[in-house]
């Protein structure tokens, strides 16, 4: 038993008509690869938040190194040590790495002299940067490598670490093992949020599991199955996605050989892009961020357009025409981005339902909005896929960030669409939300529907996917067999060393 670094007693934190946290208490050792597990909405976010100064308990307290520790801001929490990689990376893309750097410190050395810290510091812990570069021409997982060495200049005791591995290769993930485990060796703690159990298992001494804003249990994950850890945080027995053995059906979509500018300036542009979608198929897609996923979904959804041709959706050419007429014809497209891209913030979850489902619920009649067809709509995807809000007029950005996902996802399904296209469909769920999502996409593929997944959960992949490819740069490579591949073979795929390393074929 190593000696406690931060202990945390009886912390208590409520919203109106949320418990977020109650009575919370656990320990985190020193040098200690401690993980923080719960579904969405589980608490974790609430007390993260307390213990880097983002939000006030109501009651408890918090002991740091033997002293009170009740951190009023996150800059206080800097200063007693603590630090923190979120999961939405927080860096300027004009600027370079060390301006970028410097902008998370509070008094920065001259740029010439940390230009040299960062280089000193990422090499010694096996994450080489370039402070020169451009962050907007970094990958994702150089950008996360900005975000740790952005902390590790602070030299924390305690850093925290929100999902760190949703954008990374599977050997990027073993480069940060290897960093995360000479910081505990060197006396750091790190307190691990993570949905991906088996890196947990694989990397934790610790696991204190949260349910409905209570600690249910404190383990070593290492003596657990990631299934018994999923059924812990959720209270329920998890089963995998059923799959029936289905017979594919013509091809629904089809893309031949498109090129496309990227629409943002740090884009990645799409190069000679092939692909066919048979009904009854699950495609899976995979890549780092930044590799041209976002631009493969603008494009195939519409809202960026192709030459007419190109794109073909049952045979007819789409590839001229706009979200709203390809959503007619019968398919439909969830983005990765759910504030603002797939969901309005601002608008209640009838209004976002009615938003992108009013063709194909026919939620509209000679000019006239069927609002209560539409709250009808959002009530069945609330129903289905276990929406936890208080009603359909709640605003979208109330919502957690899961929650959200569910309704986001739940609505694209709910259209029985002939194609959907989704990216990052359980990024950011838990367990049960995420069985439920995947279960979902697999019975629309066995009603006929052509199911295109865009995922950088590599697990998720090999358990839904009948076919698979990988994008690297703006590349899609050949689709292949999904079954018989590794993950080993799949983040080669992913680096751009695919072609020539497996061999598996998709069938005719």
């Amino acid at each position: 038993m190593t000696a406690p670094l931060l202990q945390i007693e009886g912390v208590s934190k409520a919203y109106p008509g949320v418990q977020a946290n109650a009575d919370i208490s656990f320990q985190i050792g020193e040098g200690q690869l401690h993980a923080l597990l719960g579904e969405n909405g589980a608490g974790k976010s609430t007390l993260v938040k307390i213990i880097y100064g983002l939000v006030k308990p109501d009651t408890g307290r918090m002991v740091l190194r033997s002293e009170a520790f009740a951190p009023a801001s996150p800059s206080e929490a800097r200063r007693a040590g603590v630090a923190m990689v979120f999961q939405h990376f927080s860096l300027f893309d004009a600027l370079d790495v060390a301006e970028n750097v410097a902008l998370g410190m509070e008094n920065p050395p001259p740029l010439r002299d940390l230009a040299q810290r960062i280089r000193t510091v990422s090499e010694e812990y096996g994450l080489p940067l370039d402070p020169n570069r451009r962050v907007g021409d970094l990958s994702a997982g150089e950008r996360q490598r900005v975000e740790i060495v952005r902390c590790l200049l602070q030299d924390p005791k305690l850093l925290i670490m929100d999902e760190p591995t949703s954008v990374l290769t599977p050997q990027e993930v073993e480069i940060l093992f290897k960093t995360l485990r000479k910081l505990a060796q060197e006396g750091t703690s790190i307190l691990y949020i993570s949905h991906k159990l088996d890196e947990i298992r694989a990397l934790c001494d610790e696991a204190t599991i949260l349910r409905g804003g209570r600690k249910i249990a404190t383990c070593d994950p290492r003596e657990k199955t990631a299934r018994e850890l999923a059924e812990l945080m959720v209270g329920q027995v998890l089963h995998p996605p059923e799959r029936d053995a289905r017979a594919r059906g013509d091809v629904v979509l089809q893309v031949d050989e498109l090129s496309l500018n990227s629409n943002h300036p740090f884009g990645t542009s799409l190069k000679g892009i092939n692909l066919k979608l048979h009904a009854g198929e699950i495609l899976g897609i995979a890549g780092v961020a930044g590799n041209g996923q976002d631009e493969l979904l603008l494009m195939l959804s519409g809202e960026l357009r192709a030459p007419k041709r190109a794109v073909t959706l049952k045979g007819q050419p789409i590839g001229h025409l706009g979200p709203g007429s390809r959503r007619k014809l019968g398919l439909v497209a969830a983005p990765e981005e759910r504030l603002g891209h797939a969901a309005a913030p601002d608008m209640s979850l009838t209004e976002n339902a009615l938003l992108s489902g009013a063709s194909r619920k026919r939620l509209t009649r000679n000019g006239f909005i069927d609002w209560r067809g539409a709250d009808r709509f959002a009530r069945e995807i609330i129903a289905r896929f276990d929406v936890r809000t208080p009603g359909t007029q709640v605003l979208a950005r109330a919502l957690s960030g899961g929650n959200l996902q569910k309704f986001v996802i739940g609505r694209e399904i709910e259209m029985n669409p002939d194609v959907i296209i989704v990216n990052q469909p359980t990024w950011g769920v838990d367990a049960a939300a995420a069985a439920t999502i995947r279960q979902a996409l697999v019975a629309l593929a066995a009603q006929g529907a052509g199911v295109l997944v865009i995922s950088q959960d590599l697990d998720e992949l090999l358990e839904i996917a009948d076919s698979f490819a990988a994008l690297n740069e703006g590349r899609l490579t050949r689709v292949r067999s999904a079954k018989g591949l590794t993950v080993e073979e799949i983040g080669l795929m992913m680096g751009g060393a695919g072609d020539m390393h497996v061999a598996h074929e998709a069938s005719a």
